[in-house]
């Protein structure tokens, strides 16, 4: 598109001459994303690792900005909030589950509002690739009131966190920008923008009123909020960002995401309304597209999002059949509902199940826990597969760092026989993320039997693509810093049977440490240490590196 997007919603349309786009590449959206926030200027990136959103603090980092994992994503976003308040243009990344531990935080800046950028990125996972379930975030951005953008491939990944990053600014106030698996991996053609350099040098000014939420702020802050997104949804209406496809009147349809690369596939002959900013919705520009058409239908993944705040507003449009709300779509599901087809879908092939490395040191701990019929309260992570044959050694797992609460819950109603047995079991870059607090409950509210606490310590962030963590020691770019020392935190918190063990197959120690310690009756934390075995030299290489600049800085 010619048309730029710094000046799509703020202004007068402008057009960016074609010796302004510097050059082209393949890239993915994640790519994409850290390219245009490198562009135009962030100063911060924060985030957790979480699949699909990954790899934009990552390629961030290696275009040379200043990217950072932290604790959890709450943390993320509150960092992220801290730099756009002192003016600069942040950036907070992660995956949908990942939403959720910072709504928080979310649900209160968009009354406070922003003196620089701030863009989140919210990339879900339809279908379910990585995850274990399949929000849909768009439902974030009415709840928390937050203008939302969705990309369908890569360059308008790269446009529309460029068009973000001014809108939030213009506005002053965050922008979601919502990716999906699809466009966050897939690569597409990128016309790189000359951007110029807009971003002010950080600078705080002291506003209380806008920036403390204590009732008698908020409340007109509430309402300086609403009056925000009616402005937004008034220039979304004539928003370059939005794109029209003409084509045949007998149908039309409206789509937002990568389900309009599907539609336009689908039905190459249709009439489409693409909408990129999807909260607030632009009704009249929706309204007229429906009048011009004598069929409109509404192709979406995931909820019925478009379609119920389309219908709630009376326009006449048609939704897809409830058996296309799972999983993602494709050329063939859309073909299927322009046709209305609802017989079964094709059973989908199945693949090989994903299992635990060989020689994976969590292998041994699953041994040992099926081998004493233990109830195991699990947690996310690549240890997950526990749950897996041959262990099938995991009995619950509902979202990151909930194996420590639900094992405590457990082990508060069950027999004493059945309690006895309950163990919880959660991996390091987990128990950073948001198990501290599950440890502070096992001391605070210890259950009559005890209870017995297995961190699987591999020195990593494993699933994602080993990604450091407070843990290790290491920064973003494995760099030297502070470090969480599990078994000190523990013992200053009063948990006296504290064990740090590397257990080997065949070895009959573990074995007799995990018994004597459901034997007990007391608290107990067992940390299973061994460096990934994927990553082990890499890990050796770096606290050598580390040794080595300690020593030279000495």
């Amino acid at each position: 598109m010619n048309t730029s997007v710094l000046s799509a919603v703020s202004g007068p349309p402008a057009t960016i001459p074609l010796a302004m786009i510097t050059e082209k590449k393949l890239m993915s959206g994640n790519e994409a994303v850290a390219l245009a926030a490198r562009d135009s200027g962030f100063a911060l990136g924060a985030g957790y690792p979480g699949t699909p959103s990954t790899e934009i603090l990552e390629e961030f980092a290696a275009l040379g900005g200043h990217a950072q994992w932290s604790p959890n994503e709450k943390v993320a976003l509150e960092v992220a909030i801290g730099a756009a308040f002192g003016g600069s243009r942040a950036l907070a990344t992660m995956k949908h589950v990942g939403l959720n531990v910072a709504a928080d935080p979310l649900f209160t800046v968009t009354y406070t509002g922003v003196t620089g950028a701030l863009v989140i990125i919210s990339a879900d996972d339809p279908g379910m690739a990585s995850s274990q379930n399949e929000q849909d975030n768009r439902r974030y951005a009415v709840a928390a009131g937050i203008p939302m953008l969705e990309p369908s491939d890569s360059q308008e990944a790269y446009d529309m966190m460029l068009a973000a990053a001014t809108m939030s600014e213009r506005w002053q106030i965050p922008f979601l920008l919502r990716l999906t698996t699809r466009v966050c991996h897939s690569k597409t053609v990128v016309s790189r923008r000359q951007v110029p350099a807009v971003p002010r040098p950080a600078h705080f000014e002291r506003d209380i009123i806008s920036r403390v939420m204590i009732p008698a702020n908020a409340r007109p802050a509430h309402r300086k909020l609403r009056a925000k997104l009616d402005d937004i949804a008034q220039a979304s209406e004539t928003s370059a960002l939005n794109r029209m496809v003409d084509g045949s009147r007998s149908l039309g349809i409206i789509t937002s995401g990568i389900s309009y690369m599907h539609a336009r596939e689908a039905a190459p002959e249709a009439r489409i309304l693409k909408l990129a900013t999807t909260h607030p919705l632009p009704f009249k520009l929706i309204a007229d597209f429906v009048a011009s058409v004598d069929r409109c239908l509404v192709i979406e993944e995931g909820d019925p999002y478009l379609e119920e705040n389309l219908k709630a507003h009376g326009l006449a449009v048609e939704g897809k059949p409830a058996m296309y709300r799972f999983g993602e779509l494709n050329v063939n599901r859309v073909q299927r509902i322009i046709q209305r087809d609802v017989t079964p879908e094709p059973a989908p092939p199945s693949g090989k199940a994903p299992q635990l490395c060989e020689g994976c040191s969590h292998r041994v701990v699953f041994d040992v826990l099926h081998k004493l019929d233990c109830i195991v309260a699990g947690d996310i992570g690549c240890y997950t597969l526990g749950v897996l044959p041959p262990f099938r050694a995991m009995d619950t797992c509902v979202c990151m760092g909930a194996s420590i609460g639900v094992g405590l819950g457990l082990r508060h109603v069950l027999p004493a026989e059945q309690a006895r047995k309950v163990v919880s079991v959660i991996g390091d870059s987990t128990f950073v993320h948001s198990g501290l607090t599950g440890l502070v409950e096992m001391v605070y509210n210890p259950p009559a039997t005890g209870h017995v606490l297995l961190i699987l310590d591999n020195s990593t962030t494993a699933m994602t693509g080993h990604q450091e963590h407070p843990g290790t020691g290491r920064t973003l770019l494995h760099e030297a810093t502070g470090k969480v020392v599990f078994e000190d935190l523990a013992k200053s918190l009063g948990i006296r049977r504290v064990h740090v063990v590397a257990p080997h197959a065949g070895s009959v120690d573990f074995e007799k440490l995990v018994a004597d310690s459901l034997a007990s009756g007391e608290l107990v934390l067992i940390i299973v240490r061994r460096p990934c075995i994927l990553v082990a030299k890499q890990i050796i290489q770096y606290e050598k590196c580390a040794v080595q600049c300690e020593a030279e800085a000495h």
